[in-house]
Protein backbone atom coordinates (compact mmCIF):
# COMPACT_ATOMS: atom_id res chain seq x y z
CA UNK A 1 0.00 0.00 0.00
CA UNK A 2 2.87 2.49 0.58
CA UNK A 3 4.21 2.13 -3.02
CA UNK A 4 3.51 4.16 -5.61
CA UNK A 5 2.25 2.31 -9.18
CA UNK A 6 5.35 1.00 -11.39
CA UNK A 7 3.44 -0.73 -14.19
CA UNK A 8 0.99 0.30 -16.64
CA UNK A 9 -2.35 -1.63 -15.15
CA UNK A 10 -1.48 -0.64 -11.85
CA UNK A 11 -1.37 3.37 -12.83
CA UNK A 12 -4.71 2.52 -15.36
CA UNK A 13 -6.27 1.14 -12.19
CA UNK A 14 -5.47 3.76 -9.66
CA UNK A 15 -6.53 6.42 -12.50
CA UNK A 16 -10.04 4.50 -13.16
CA UNK A 17 -10.42 4.24 -9.65
CA UNK A 18 -10.06 8.01 -8.74
CA UNK A 19 -10.29 10.43 -11.47
CA UNK A 20 -13.61 9.26 -12.68
CA UNK A 21 -15.07 10.39 -9.28
CA UNK A 22 -13.17 13.63 -8.93
CA UNK A 23 -14.41 14.78 -12.34
CA UNK A 24 -17.79 13.95 -11.40
CA UNK A 25 -17.75 15.37 -7.67
CA UNK A 26 -16.01 18.31 -8.91
CA UNK A 27 -18.71 19.63 -11.43
CA UNK A 28 -21.41 18.64 -9.37
CA UNK A 29 -20.16 21.19 -6.58
CA UNK A 30 -19.80 23.61 -9.48
CA UNK A 31 -23.37 23.28 -10.83
CA UNK A 32 -25.33 22.65 -7.16
CA UNK A 33 -22.91 24.93 -4.78
CA UNK A 34 -21.15 23.75 -1.60
CA UNK A 35 -23.87 22.12 0.97
CA UNK A 36 -23.08 21.34 4.50
CA UNK A 37 -23.13 17.97 4.16
CA UNK A 38 -20.25 17.98 2.18
CA UNK A 39 -17.51 20.19 4.24
CA UNK A 40 -15.71 17.20 5.55
CA UNK A 41 -12.62 15.71 2.99
CA UNK A 42 -12.86 12.36 4.20
CA UNK A 43 -17.06 12.21 2.76
CA UNK A 44 -15.82 13.96 -0.39
CA UNK A 45 -13.07 11.62 -1.39
CA UNK A 46 -15.48 8.57 -0.38
CA UNK A 47 -18.78 10.31 -2.80
CA UNK A 48 -15.66 10.34 -5.43
CA UNK A 49 -14.42 6.97 -4.93
CA UNK A 50 -18.60 5.59 -5.18
CA UNK A 51 -19.09 7.34 -8.02
CA UNK A 52 -15.55 6.24 -9.93
CA UNK A 53 -16.94 2.76 -9.17
CA UNK A 54 -20.24 3.34 -10.52
CA UNK A 55 -19.03 4.72 -13.70
CA UNK A 56 -16.45 2.28 -14.19
CA UNK A 57 -19.20 -0.48 -13.93
CA UNK A 58 -21.23 1.10 -16.58
CA UNK A 59 -17.94 1.42 -18.86
CA UNK A 60 -17.90 -2.43 -18.27
CA UNK A 61 -21.32 -2.91 -19.23
CA UNK A 62 -20.92 -1.16 -22.43
CA UNK A 63 -17.81 -1.63 -23.60
CA UNK A 64 -16.36 -4.26 -21.19
CA UNK A 65 -14.57 -6.66 -23.78
CA UNK A 66 -13.12 -3.73 -25.86
CA UNK A 67 -11.37 -2.12 -22.72
CA UNK A 68 -9.89 -5.51 -21.09
CA UNK A 69 -8.32 -6.24 -24.55
CA UNK A 70 -7.03 -2.61 -25.32
CA UNK A 71 -5.60 -2.50 -21.35
CA UNK A 72 -4.15 -6.07 -21.94
CA UNK A 73 -2.55 -4.64 -25.38
CA UNK A 74 -1.57 -1.70 -23.38
CA UNK A 75 0.36 -3.42 -20.09
CA UNK A 76 2.10 -6.12 -22.58
CA UNK A 77 3.93 -3.81 -24.29
CA UNK A 78 4.84 -1.66 -21.21
CA UNK A 79 4.79 2.50 -21.58
CA UNK A 80 5.47 1.86 -25.04
CA UNK A 81 2.39 0.52 -25.40
CA UNK A 82 0.74 4.12 -25.33
CA UNK A 83 3.04 5.18 -28.07
CA UNK A 84 1.67 2.91 -30.46
CA UNK A 85 -1.62 4.54 -30.56
CA UNK A 86 -1.37 7.76 -28.50
CA UNK A 87 -4.78 9.32 -30.26
CA UNK A 88 -6.81 6.44 -29.33
CA UNK A 89 -5.13 6.60 -25.59
CA UNK A 90 -5.93 10.34 -25.46
CA UNK A 91 -9.41 10.02 -26.83
CA UNK A 92 -10.60 6.71 -24.30
CA UNK A 93 -8.76 9.04 -21.36
CA UNK A 94 -10.75 12.29 -22.35
CA UNK A 95 -13.81 10.30 -22.98
CA UNK A 96 -14.00 8.10 -20.21
CA UNK A 97 -12.01 10.59 -17.79
CA UNK A 98 -13.80 14.03 -18.53
CA UNK A 99 -16.74 13.64 -20.67
CA UNK A 100 -18.61 10.79 -18.95
CA UNK A 101 -18.52 11.98 -15.18
CA UNK A 102 -19.11 15.64 -16.90
CA UNK A 103 -22.47 14.62 -19.12
CA UNK A 104 -23.42 12.26 -15.88
CA UNK A 105 -22.84 15.46 -13.22
CA UNK A 106 -24.99 17.80 -15.86
CA UNK A 107 -27.76 15.08 -16.29
CA UNK A 108 -28.09 14.57 -12.22
CA UNK A 109 -28.61 18.29 -12.21
CA UNK A 110 -31.37 18.74 -14.61
CA UNK A 111 -32.51 15.88 -13.05
CA UNK A 112 -32.63 17.43 -9.41
CA UNK A 113 -33.50 20.81 -10.66
CA UNK A 114 -36.98 19.80 -12.46
CA UNK A 115 -38.09 17.40 -9.40
CA UNK A 116 -37.28 19.90 -6.84
CA UNK A 117 -40.62 21.17 -5.27
CA UNK A 118 -41.60 24.74 -5.34
CA UNK A 119 -40.45 25.15 -1.43
CA UNK A 120 -38.46 27.54 0.25
CA UNK A 121 -35.19 25.76 0.18
CA UNK A 122 -32.90 26.68 -2.74
CA UNK A 123 -29.21 25.06 -3.52
CA UNK A 124 -27.66 28.18 -2.21
CA UNK A 125 -26.26 26.92 1.28
CA UNK A 126 -27.38 29.80 3.43
CA UNK A 127 -29.77 32.62 3.77
CA UNK A 128 -27.07 34.90 3.50
CA UNK A 129 -25.33 33.90 0.55
CA UNK A 130 -29.12 34.24 -1.06
CA UNK A 131 -29.28 37.96 0.58
CA UNK A 132 -26.34 38.71 -1.41
CA UNK A 133 -25.90 36.59 -4.36
CA UNK A 134 -26.59 38.44 -7.39
CA UNK A 135 -27.72 41.67 -5.15
CA UNK A 136 -26.83 45.41 -7.04
CA UNK A 137 -25.79 48.94 -4.69
CA UNK A 138 -27.85 49.27 -1.99
CA UNK A 139 -27.72 50.42 1.31
CA UNK A 140 -26.88 48.21 4.61
CA UNK A 141 -27.63 48.96 8.09
CA UNK A 142 -26.64 46.53 10.96
CA UNK A 143 -27.49 46.63 14.44
CA UNK A 144 -24.60 45.67 16.71
CA UNK A 145 -25.33 43.24 19.91
CA UNK A 146 -24.84 46.47 22.50
CA UNK A 147 -27.83 48.04 20.60
CA UNK A 148 -25.90 50.20 18.29
CA UNK A 149 -26.00 50.67 14.65
CA UNK A 150 -23.69 51.26 11.92
CA UNK A 151 -24.36 50.69 8.36
CA UNK A 152 -22.83 52.09 4.77
CA UNK A 153 -22.95 52.37 0.87
CA UNK A 154 -22.52 48.82 -0.90
CA UNK A 155 -21.38 49.17 -4.26
CA UNK A 156 -18.84 47.76 -6.79
CA UNK A 157 -16.23 48.09 -4.51
CA UNK A 158 -17.55 46.21 -1.29
CA UNK A 159 -17.26 42.33 -0.81
CA UNK A 160 -19.51 39.93 1.29
CA UNK A 161 -17.80 36.68 2.13
CA UNK A 162 -19.90 32.90 1.25
CA UNK A 163 -19.95 29.78 2.39
CA UNK A 164 -18.09 27.91 3.55
CA UNK A 165 -16.53 31.14 5.43
CA UNK A 166 -17.72 32.94 7.85
CA UNK A 167 -20.57 35.64 6.75
CA UNK A 168 -18.42 39.15 6.98
CA UNK A 169 -19.70 42.35 4.99
CA UNK A 170 -17.26 45.07 3.69
CA UNK A 171 -18.78 48.39 2.52
CA UNK A 172 -16.84 50.71 0.65
CA UNK A 173 -18.04 53.65 2.48
CA UNK A 174 -19.07 54.10 6.45
CA UNK A 175 -22.07 56.13 7.56
CA UNK A 176 -23.04 58.23 10.38
CA UNK A 177 -26.43 56.92 12.09
CA UNK A 178 -29.02 57.94 14.48
CA UNK A 179 -29.84 55.94 17.42
CA UNK A 180 -32.95 54.55 15.91
CA UNK A 181 -30.94 53.34 13.01
CA UNK A 182 -31.40 55.95 10.09
CA UNK A 183 -28.49 57.38 7.75
CA UNK A 184 -27.66 60.44 8.64
CA UNK A 185 -24.42 61.35 6.08
CA UNK A 186 -21.09 59.79 4.84
CA UNK A 187 -18.54 59.84 7.26
CA UNK A 188 -15.54 62.10 5.74
CA UNK A 189 -12.64 60.33 5.16
CA UNK A 190 -14.28 56.63 5.46
CA UNK A 191 -12.21 53.92 3.32
CA UNK A 192 -14.85 51.55 4.01
CA UNK A 193 -16.59 49.30 6.97
CA UNK A 194 -16.29 45.59 7.81
CA UNK A 195 -18.54 43.61 10.03
CA UNK A 196 -19.20 40.21 10.95
CA UNK A 197 -22.53 39.05 11.20
CA UNK A 198 -21.77 36.77 14.25
CA UNK A 199 -21.48 40.70 16.33
CA UNK A 200 -24.55 41.48 15.04
CA UNK A 201 -28.19 40.72 15.69
CA UNK A 202 -30.02 42.61 12.50
CA UNK A 203 -28.90 43.32 9.11
CA UNK A 204 -31.18 45.02 6.61
CA UNK A 205 -30.42 46.22 3.09
CA UNK A 206 -32.11 49.34 1.83
CA UNK A 207 -32.56 50.30 -2.04
CA UNK A 208 -31.91 53.72 -2.88
CA UNK A 209 -34.87 56.08 -3.49
CA UNK A 210 -35.81 56.23 -6.92
CA UNK A 211 -35.35 60.23 -7.08
CA UNK A 212 -32.44 62.14 -9.06
CA UNK A 213 -29.15 61.93 -7.10
CA UNK A 214 -28.27 65.07 -5.32
CA UNK A 215 -25.75 67.41 -6.12
CA UNK A 216 -21.97 66.22 -4.51
CA UNK A 217 -21.86 67.87 -0.80
CA UNK A 218 -19.80 67.78 1.78
CA UNK A 219 -19.10 64.11 2.41
CA UNK A 220 -20.21 62.99 -0.54
CA UNK A 221 -17.86 64.49 -2.62
CA UNK A 222 -18.45 62.21 -6.17
CA UNK A 223 -22.21 61.91 -5.51
CA UNK A 224 -22.66 58.30 -6.22
CA UNK A 225 -24.23 57.11 -3.08
CA UNK A 226 -27.72 59.37 -2.60
CA UNK A 227 -29.13 59.54 0.72
CA UNK A 228 -31.39 56.88 1.36
CA UNK A 229 -35.06 57.52 2.63
CA UNK A 230 -34.68 54.89 6.09
CA UNK A 231 -37.37 54.98 8.33
CA UNK A 232 -36.51 53.50 11.74
CA UNK A 233 -36.70 49.91 11.59
CA UNK A 234 -39.78 47.85 12.29
CA UNK A 235 -39.42 46.01 15.91
CA UNK A 236 -41.02 42.56 16.26
CA UNK A 237 -44.09 43.11 18.21
CA UNK A 238 -44.69 46.66 17.52
CA UNK A 239 -47.26 47.83 15.18
CA UNK A 240 -45.95 50.11 12.61
CA UNK A 241 -47.11 53.92 12.82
Amino acid sequence: MGHAPSTVMQVMLVVLVVLPGITYQFLRERSRGPVPGERDLGERVLRAVGASLLLDALYLLVAGPQLVRWARESATGGWDGFGHQPRRAALLGLVLLVGVPAAAAAAVSWWERGRRPAVRYRSTPTAWDRMFHGRGSCFVRMRMRDGSWVGGWYGSRSFVTSYPQPPEVYLESAWLMRPDGSFVRPIAGSAGLHVRAAETDLLELLLPPSVPEPDPGPGDPDGRTPAPHTPAPHTPGSEPS
